[in-house]
């Protein structure tokens, strides 16, 4: 196990009007380039892209922390999984941000593998109170284990329970509370799970601290032919979470801003245009 002692005494900080990309692998010679557009000054990584040995993203990553703050996002954490939380992942992710001196570490408020295997989908569940217990506590040690803020992102999903005693911001935003943990907001996810839901993304805005928001996601989403709007990562933010942005900003901005931009990926001043039609609308 990991020990303490090799934590940083304190981890970076991120400003907090930052503006910030995932880095992804595409955008590699842009984001090395001689200069940068001004809009980024933050990554994201995945952090289970960087967590093996092989040399070439070890080396990239280095270059990247030398230039721009980096912060970690995961997708393997499986937080509310059947199984105990995997220590010795927790140790790997540790030492990542200790690595990059990440300001924060974010991963899902979900489950994401069964019986040992990860499948990395960000699955949902029940928001009950037996649910809520167990990921504050998982988050709470999570946060003590990486010795660095620790957020949970909001995740879009397809299905509610009927089992369910409270809808997701009440259950999210109490999670964080009673962990003494962090959100990481993501504002796509809550207006594709409202609508696919037939809830109020603005919901959020009347529950979230924002002084406990360590950054908030945007992204595109594809609107399919049946009704369903499904959290894609492959586009333009819509109006409507540019909408929900504009209002989280206006409730409880400055705060970290990034845009996700997983499929289809367009070069890099693409996606920094989307960064700034963001700032224009606040």
């Amino acid at each position: 196990m990991r020990q303490p002692s090799a934590r940083p005494a304190a981890p970076s900080t991120l400003a907090r009007g930052s503006l910030g990309v995932g880095y992804r692998a595409a955008h590699r010679e842009a984001l090395l380039g001689e200069v940068l557009p001004a809009e980024i000054q933050h990554l994201e990584i995945i952090t289970e892209n960087f967590l093996g040995p092989a040399p070439a993203p070890r080396e990239t990553l280095r270059r990247l922390a030398a230039r721009l703050p980096i912060v970690l996002h995961g997708v393997g954490l499986n937080l509310l999984g059947a199984e105990p939380l995997d220590e010795r992942y927790l140790d790997a992710v540790a030492r990542l941000a200790d690595e990059v001196d990440a300001p924060f570490v974010t991963d899902h408020l979900c489950w994401t593998g069964s019986a040992g295997h990860a499948h990395f989908d960000l699955l949902p569940f029940p928001y009950t109170d037996e649910a809520l217990e167990l990921a504050a506590a998982r988050a709470a040690h999570v946060q003590a284990r990486l010795g660095r803020p620790f957020g949970l992102e909001n995740v879009s999903s397809y299905v509610t329970f009927v089992e369910s005693r409270m809808s997701e911001a009440e259950f999210t935003t109490r999670v964080v509370r009673e962990a003494g943990c962090w959100l990481m907001f993501d504002v796509n996810n809550a207006v594709v799970s409202a609508h696919d839901h037939g809830g109020d993304p603005e919901e959020w805005l009347g529950l979230v601290d924002f002084s406990r928001v360590l950054q908030v996601h945007v992204a595109g989403h594809d609107r399919q032919a049946d009704g369903l709007w499904v959290d894609t990562h492959d586009r333009e933010a819509s109006d409507e979470t540019r909408a929900l942005y504009r209002a989280a900003w206006r409730a409880g901005g400055p705060f970290p801003t990034l845009f996700e931009w997983d499929e289809r990926i367009p070069p890099l001043d693409v996606v920094v245009e989307q960064l700034r039609r963001l700032v224009e609308a606040r």
